[in-house]
């Protein structure tokens, strides 16, 4: 099953495909161009143009890098490090000269500034490889299974606690009823101790879902309806745990409880292209409570999909004709043993 450890942050090396990667390196080599076309202008007047003209071979060559380094992500993972830093200097180096002497035949650049664009290529290149080996130790995988281990102690102890609750109210009423939810409730104990730095399939995650509903529907009763809508999804998908279920219980807790009449807890999940999406909305009850209610489950959320996934996920909210909606956008990944 993966786990928190095939994830890029985790990795000395950085995952070229990953978008906050991407990211990161664009804007680090643009500020690199930016200071050193300060350094080359006569006056400030003249720094723009300058980093224009430096902008024109900086970017291209910066794109055909990432790229490349994208195609070769899983070649360099199989080499030690060092020895994967070195070839992907050795590539930046080479694209370098190969795009500086084309701009020095365009005469984009001079013939004399070669030498120093290939060094402020090869500072630029390890300063990036530096940074990442550094953020990498930040999130050692025994760090970020630690932090994965806190966030998920916050959750566990209201997802137990209003759970045994849903089971406590049916004992005398309905023994029968109790003694299967008791039986659910334990799955639910089961999966609440899994270890938050494994990755568990989506059907595990519906599954969850589906029983805790199940048990709030014995309390509420006809109070709380359940739409469940899945599209076509590889229910294999791997998804962080403990993913649905804490925006499932405030669902029902600050959009069904506080209706006398009720309401729908909606759930949509549809895979788009290389995203898979997931939507839950149910209604509104007072906007000021629902929104202080949630505040800790999202910024939970939020934190694990940054530990997860880095920039590549994103966890989203709306408040629309009297329903709110919790919208988590996950990268679909391949499921790894």
């Amino acid at each position: 099953m993966a786990s928190i450890r095939h994830f890029p942050a985790t990795h000395p090396l950085p995952d070229w495909r990953n978008f906050g990667v991407m990211l990161r390196v664009l804007l680090g080599v643009n500020v690199l161009a930016a200071l050193a076309a300060l350094v080359q202008a006569p006056d400030l007047a003249g720094w723009g143009e300058r980093f224009v003209d430096l902008a024109s071979v900086v970017e291209p060559l910066l794109l055909i890098c990432l790229g490349l380094l994208s195609l070769l992500r899983d070649v360099l993972w199989r080499l030690r490090l060092r020895a994967g830093q070195a070839c992907v200097m050795a590539l930046a180096a080479v694209l370098a000269a190969l795009m500086f002497s084309y701009a020095s035949s365009l005469h984009l650049i001079d013939a004399s500034a070669i030498g120093r664009g290939l060094l402020l290529t090869l500072a630029s290149t390890a300063l990036l490889l530096l940074y990442f080996e550094l953020r990498s130790r930040a999130f050692s995988p025994a760090q970020a299974e630690a932090r994965l281990a806190a966030l998920n102690a916050r959750i566990r102890p209201h997802f137990l606690f209003n759970s045994l609750n849903a089971v406590l109210s049916l004992i005398r009423a309905r023994p029968q009823q109790a003694e299967a939810a008791l039986e659910s409730l334990s799955d639910l104990f089961r999966a609440a101790m899994r270890d938050p730095a494994e990755l568990v399939s989506l059907a595990d995650e519906v599954a969850l879902g589906r029983q805790y509903l199940e048990l709030e529907q014995l309390r509420l009763g006809e109070r709380l309806a359940v739409d469940w809508q899945i599209g076509e999804v590889s229910l294999d998908l791997p998804i962080p745990p403990l993913m649905l279920q804490p925006l499932l219980e405030n669902a029902v807790y600050h959009g069904i409880e506080p209706a006398p009449a009720g309401g729908t807890v909606s759930i949509a999940i549809v895979r788009r292209g290389d995203e898979l999406h997931i939507r839950i909305a149910n209604p509104v009850v007072g906007q000021a409570a629902h929104a202080a209610g949630n505040h800790m489950a999202l910024a939970n959320i939020r934190e694990r999909l940054a530990l997860y996934y880095d920039l590549e996920a994103r966890l989203e909210t709306e408040l629309a004709d009297n329903r709110y909606e919790v919208h988590i956008v996950l990268p679909c990944q391949r499921k790894r043993h």
